[in-house]
């Protein structure tokens, strides 16, 4: 590869990363430019670390018999990790260099079983390299791009492919850790914030007192006798109790088009926003079916288990909110405020006193356009801090759902 040639491609990866290019176009485009300059690449692979409640990490793997590359997200499973202290990238880390060079011979093989899968498919040379990050660019356990490259050509890879390599690595590391990077602040804002506030934040909405008037449902829910469960439970049992029913719930919620935007212990905050109040409010009483299915199915699963158990008790109501940046300079929250949310809360909190799993507030029942007939109505309440008592209606009870 002639100068002109290493600075054009060069170029090509800086102007990548300026767009944004995600992991997958980049790592393709990078192999078959190298490929058309006299790299003879067959296979490309990068491996990045995230920070994902789910993931660890992204690997990401070129095949030029495919023309593409493939996305692959890890975990945390006694598998990957297993599957990565079998590799070279883990004999890397171990040793703090950067570069691990191979021949594919026989006996090469039991090195490593990449290898052995690798000179199954014809592969003659293998490459290993990682690109660590100063302690000032770790996020997480994201500390370095390790990336591998492998040839088919009858003599490998020339040294003069491997100082090529050396050279442009760095500027696909540097670029996939931008896009990278991108990603994990959309990844962290939305889990943190929840998926449109995230957005909305993400765009630029972060000026403290900056908020839109808007008409949406609000949804207020907690566990039936959490205190008493939590009081009476070994605590190692609260945490994954709190996660699995705020699985189902926060699920519910998602697949209905709703966003969460606080969990408070037990409790979550969320609003469905739609062009007018029957939709909205349609959405969240299908969330409520699909919740309170969702929580029964923990149940079943709790009770074979022997754990404590509990279920859901959940306000609705419709009303004008305040959607936006509240706080001080050093702290924000985008969430809503207003009367309505003060509302949802004391309705929810009426559940226990009604022995009612759901409560509607009168103006969530005049909204929705499903059968009226379906309310009931469960008599008129003064509600703690708020003006005037109203009329609230429950469901008729739905079907069980079966085991």
């Amino acid at each position: 590869m002639d100068v002109d040639h290493f600075a054009d491609l060069a170029a090509w990866i800086t102007e990548a990363g300026l767009a944004g290019q995600n992991e997958t176009t980049t790592l393709t485009g990078f192999c078959e430019r190298a490929s058309a300059l006299g790299l003879p690449l067959a296979r490309g692979n990068v491996v990045i670390d995230t920070l994902h409640p789910v993931y660890e990490g992204r690997a990401f793997t070129w095949k030029r018999e495919k023309g593409e590359t493939i996305l692959t997200e890890f975990g945390r499973s006694d598998e990957d990790s297993g599957r990565w202290e079998r590799s070279p990238y883990y004999r890397l880390e171990l040793t703090g260099e950067s570069l691990l060079r191979r021949r594919l011979t026989p006996e090469a093989e039991a090195e490593f079983p990449i290898l052995a899968d690798l000179r199954a498919v014809g592969i003659t040379e293998y490459v290993a390299m990682t690109n660590r990050f100063a302690a000032e660019g770790i996020i997480g356990d994201m500390d370095c791009v390790y990336s591998s490259w492998a040839t088919d050509a009858p003599v490998g890879f020339r040294d003069a492919d491997v100082a090529n390599l050396s050279r442009l690595v760095p500027l696909v590391a540097l670029t996939l850790k931008s896009v990278s990077l991108t990603r994990i602040a959309g990844t962290l804002v939305e889990t943190y914030l929840g998926r449109d506030a995230g957005r909305k934040v993400l765009g630029g909405r972060i000026a403290r007192g900056v908020a839109d008037r808007i008409d949406a449902v609000l949804w207020f829910s907690d566990l039936r006798n959490y205190t008493r469960i939590s009081d009476s439970a070994a605590p190692e049992h609260i945490i994954p109790l709190l996660n699995e029913y705020a699985d189902a719930i926060v699920s519910a919620i998602h697949e209905y088009g709703g966003d969460v935007l606080k969990l408070m212990g037990d409790g979550t905050l969320a609003i469905f926003a739609a062009e007018d109040r029957a939709s909205a409010c349609e959405a969240a009483l299908g969330a409520a079916s699909a919740a309170r299915r969702a929580v029964a199915v923990v149940n079943h699963r709790r009770a074979a288990e022997s754990l404590p158990r509990t279920d859901i008790y959940l306000g609705l109501h419709v009303g004008e909110v305040f959607y936006g940046n509240i706080g001080s300079r050093e702290r924000l929250d985008f969430t809503v405020v207003g009367p309505a949310v003060n509302e949802v809360s004391r309705i929810a909190s009426l559940c226990r006193s009604v022995d009612q799993p759901l409560l509607i507030s009168s103006a969530f029942a005049s909204a929705i356009n499903e059968p009226k007939n379906r309310l009931v109505s469960v008599g008129r309440y003064a509600l703690r801090g708020v003006g005037r008592p109203q009329d609230l209606y429950t469901l008729e009870p739905e079907p069980d759902v079966p085991d």
